[in-house]
């Protein structure tokens, strides 16, 4: 084989690789695009079901208020009350969001639990976007509500 030749070859070798290259970064670029709407998408559905979950807990316990959580910590809802008892007020608190997308393609719930100044839960649950679906998360978003309503109501 003579020398042009083997020059065209390479050359285009090259460019064919060039070519793939490219169009791997547009597709790992959709694929991050494609995460983030998953994950947008996740938020609003599972937020509106802790919002839901969250109110019907408070009709269950008067004196409970509703507050919805947004910000750098996440989306979601709490439950609170302050409650006047011997030897001072006594604070409980359910909150649970969905924390905002990180590094790693992953849909992470938070929560916190206190109940009469102690904190009783601190949870944290990971799922891999991809595996991830709504129900089974808001699964978990009713574990932890019933799991803080049984333990309030038993103190």
């Amino acid at each position: 084989m003579d020398f042009d030749r083997k020059l065209q070859e390479a050359i285009q070798r090259g460019q064919t690789r060039n070519d793939a290259m490219a169009k791997a970064r547009k597709t790992d670029q959709l694929s991050k695009d494609e995460l983030k709407h998953r994950h947008t998408d996740f938020r609003l559905r599972v937020s509106e079901h802790i919002e839901s979950a969250l109110r019907k807990t408070a009709e269950h316990f008067p004196g409970f208020r509703y507050e919805t959580v947004y910000g750098e910590k996440g989306w979601g809802g709490a439950l609170y009350r302050d409650d006047l008892m011997r030897g001072g007020a006594m604070f409980s608190r359910l909150e649970i969001v969905v924390r905002p997308l990180g590094e790693f393609p992953v849909v992470v719930l938070g929560g916190k639990g206190t109940i009469r100044n102690r904190e009783l839960f601190a949870w944290s649950h990971h799922e891999e976007i991809e595996e991830a679906t709504s129900d089974s998360l808001n699964t978990v978003v009713d574990g932890w509500i019933l799991n803080y309503a049984e333990q309030f109501a038993a103190k």
